[in-house]
């Protein structure tokens, strides 16, 4: 991890981990003992985690705060792979097969990050079985959706890839929030540059289409969030061009 860490102090009862999903099936106890090997650290926003190739091999927790996983173009262009909130772990490629880093990871917001060292993440995985499970099920997340972005970006125009990430954030929100209905809230509001570097195209394409979208009553943003009217509408917009 960038600059000084910390060990965690013994005390009874899980501190930190008791939130992140990859762990919540292990008991207060067992938690206690993985705290027991882990380091934290709080980043800024705007600061690096690590680098692409970095020869870092621990796996990290997100205690607070967001962090983004991203890459870079030849030119330089930041290109934005996924987001990763409170709860979330990110760095298991790199302790699984001891390769480099596939990719940056910089803090979106002020964050708490735990690092668990390569070697008691691997002990962790052979011990508990509920873990190695959830990560093999996020890997698995991780190729379909490499997947359909890979055709996303092969056979999609720049207006139809913003509708299909908005589409993508929409039915996350969903998922987290458990609704019914047939509208979703994205919170915070998306930046444009943001979803034109997960989507390879330019900040006023996203504007054009976000503009288009709440001219048809599909999209509203308010103070706060980005509210997806009719995602039924939206999607089927998305499959249409997708030919499903």
């Amino acid at each position: 991890m960038v600059g000084d860490t910390q060990t965690l102090l013994a005390e009874p009862g899980p501190k930190l981990l008791k939130g992140v999903d990859l762990l919540k099936d292990l008991l207060p106890h067992e938690l206690v003992e993985i705290e027991e090997l882990c380091r934290f650290k709080t980043f800024r926003a705007g600061t690096q985690v690590f680098d692409r190739q970095a020869d870092t091999r621990d796996v990290f927790f997100v205690v607070r705060g967001r962090v983004r996983i991203v890459n870079y173009s030849m030119s330089g262009r930041e290109i934005t792979l996924d987001d990763i909130g409170a709860g979330g772990h990110f760095g298991e490629l790199a302790a699984i097969d001891s390769q480099p880093r596939s990719a940056a990871v910089l803090a979106v917001e002020d964050s708490l990050i735990v690092a668990l060292p390569q070697r008691h993440f691997i002990e962790a995985l052979e011990k508990y079985p509920s873990i190695a499970v959830r990560v093999m099920k996020r890997l698995a997340r991780m190729v379909r959706a490499s997947t359909e972005r890979i055709m996303d970006l092969s056979t999609l125009a720049a207006n139809n890839r913003v509708q299909a990430e908005l589409l993508r954030q929409a039915r996350d929100t969903v998922k987290d929030d458990n609704t019914a209905d047939n509208t979703a809230v994205i919170t915070p509001i998306p930046v444009h540059s943001d979803i034109a570097s997960r989507v390879s195209t330019t900040r006023e394409t996203v504007a054009r289409v976000l503009s288009d979208l709440t001219r048809q009553g599909i999209l509203e943003r308010t103070r706060d969030s980005l509210v997806i009217r009719d995602v039924e509408r939206l999607e089927e917009m998305v499959e249409e061009v997708r030919g499903l």
